[in-house]
């Protein structure tokens, strides 16, 4: 080849590597595909892993779970804890242009507060209503003093939307969101992708280095880990416990992975419809008998390799808030097999078992399925898909209901809409009068001390006669490729991107 021809070459080549650098894009698999791209109305994990691209939040966490600023600047708490005042960030624009200031503050919580159909509303509910104090001052007034709010606003109840697009789209919001986070919205189509990319007027913008993230659904864990592998994606979530040796072993991935905030539970029909009047839902020494029929600590062995945590709480055994005087308990066939007895209840006990179609959930339901068998439970275990599931929770349609819960920062996201008398996720109905007044007092005062009496109080009896038995908690295991480099995972799932750089 001709000088002129190398030269002409090199340049080429200097070109498309100068292209490419310019248009990074970074693609990420997920394990399910969100539902409804709307703050307000969505509920799914994943959802939130999207969301947190493209809708900043007004508060933040760090990873020692510290509330920190992101859209406020600060915070202040009147004396009698009843009054919120917030500083917002200034020169802060969502993706339409249109400026956050105070009253798109308060539009966004009232939308949250308000709206037909939101999933914010319980989270909000002590928010009696939202003051505009002054162009970047909010103020929200509440009912009784609520210890878990900034807990709540660093998720999706603090999430900012445009009330422009928000008031011109209405209930069609989700399907082009409209936010103030470091990538804005650019298309989805169903069960393939989504595609965000950086917005170039975002108010930390020197910390967002890719320019394009595109979002696949791939629900198979083998085949997300397979594209990692060969290059077709850079980033994955929800790697399987079982494959964290395959990553170790291989030079070009890393893994990333955080204690979890949540738990994976059992949830028991105990008084949602007709399907509730069986003996495990109608008898609390049969859902005893169920727990020590279990071995926690073995079902994480056999499952995941050891490597996630028993537990039997809605707090892991690390986590602040755990009710130390209630410690996991070991499996006590012998146990199990008297309070049947004691119960009067003749075996085999038929349970009708509701599992997310999830190799790893499946797995686990299997294992169960034989541990208690031996105490005279004949579990039939019933695969069904996610979103199917959730809608057959809400309605009844089962005894027993393996759900996972993806946690949040302050316990009180983790119980009280599970265990509180007609609390949005009680898909088990359970209602007990102690239990309640326990978790409105954890939630009513901000003493750490007084919350912990609090949260033990509601613990011994939740736990002795409730409708959730707490099996284990994660760890969030994300893979991706040498290429991504300042990747770092915090205890709450999400796949931040700010800081972040491709290779």
């Amino acid at each position: 080849m001709t000088p002129t021809r190398l030269a002409a070459a090199a340049a080429l080549i200097a070109c498309l590597t100068g292209s490419a650098a310019a248009q990074s894009t970074l693609r990420i698999g997920l394990a399910e595909d969100p539902d409804v791209l709307d703050p307000t109305l969505a509920r799914t994990y994943v959802g939130r892993i999207v969301f947190a691209s493209i809708c900043d939040k007004l508060f933040d966490i760090d990873d020692k779970l510290n509330v920190v600023p992101q859209l406020g600047l600060s915070h202040e708490t009147s004396a009698d804890g009843k009054a919120v005042t917030i500083k917002l960030r200034p020169n802060v624009k969502f993706h339409d242009g249109e400026a956050l200031d105070a009253e798109a503050a308060k539009y966004s919580i009232d939308r949250h507060r308000t709206m037909q159909g939101s999933f914010r509303r319980g989270e909000l509910a002590e928010v009696d209503s939202v003051d505009v104090v002054d162009p970047l001052t909010i103020r929200l007034n509440l009912k009784k003093p609520f210890a878990p709010l900034l807990a709540q606003l660093t998720d999706r109840a603090g999430m900012m939307v445009s009330p422009k697009a928000a008031k011109e789209a209405g209930d069609k919001f989700g399907l082009k969101p409209v936010c103030a986070g470091p990538f804005r919205f650019v298309e989805r189509v169903q069960q393939d992708r989504i595609v965000v990319e950086r917005f170039a007027d975002y108010w930390d913008k020197a910390n967002v280095h890719i320019d394009r993230v595109v979002y696949r659904p791939i629900t198979d864990s083998t085949a997300r880990l397979a594209n990692l592998q060969s290059g077709g994606l850079d980033l994955i979530e929800r790697l399987l416990a079982t494959d964290i040796k395959d990553v170790r072993a291989n030079p070009k991935l890393r893994l990333n992975a955080a204690l979890e905030l949540g738990y994976q539970g059992l949830t028991i029909n105990v008084g949602n419809g007709e399907k509730a009047k069986n003996p495990l839902g109608q008898d609390p020494r049969i859902r005893r008998a169920f727990e020590a029929a279990l071995d926690r600590a073995a079902i994480t062995q056999v499952v995941f390799n050891g490597e996630f945590v028993p537990g039997n709480q809605w707090v892991s055994p690390e986590h602040p808030y755990y009710v130390k005087s209630l410690p996991v308990p070991g499996r006590d066939v012998a146990k199990a097999k008297a309070l049947i007895k004691e119960a009067g209840v003749a075996t085999p006990i038929t349970v009708d078992f509701m599992v997310p179609n999830n190799p790893e959930t499946r797995q686990v339901a299997e294992v169960m399925q034989a541990m208690t068998a031996e105490a005279g439970f004949d579990v039939k275990i019933r695969v069904t898909e996610f979103a199917t599931s959730l809608k057959q929770a809400e309605a009844g349609d089962y005894h027993a209901y393996l759900l996972a819960w993806s946690g949040r920062t302050d316990p009180d996201g983790n119980v009280y809409s599970f265990a509180a008398c007609k609390a949005p996720l009680n898909y088990g109905h359970y209602c007990g009068k102690e239990v309640d007044e326990a978790l409105t007092e954890a939630r009513s005062v901000s003493d750490v001390a007084k919350r912990k009496a609090a949260y033990e109080r509601a613990a011994k009896k939740f736990l002795a006669e409730g409708s959730v038995i707490y099996l284990y908690h994660r760890k969030v295991l994300i893979a991706h490729t040498d290429k991504v480099e300042g990747y770092k995972q915090l205890p709450d799932g999400l796949v931040r991107l700010v800081g972040v750089k491709l290779k």
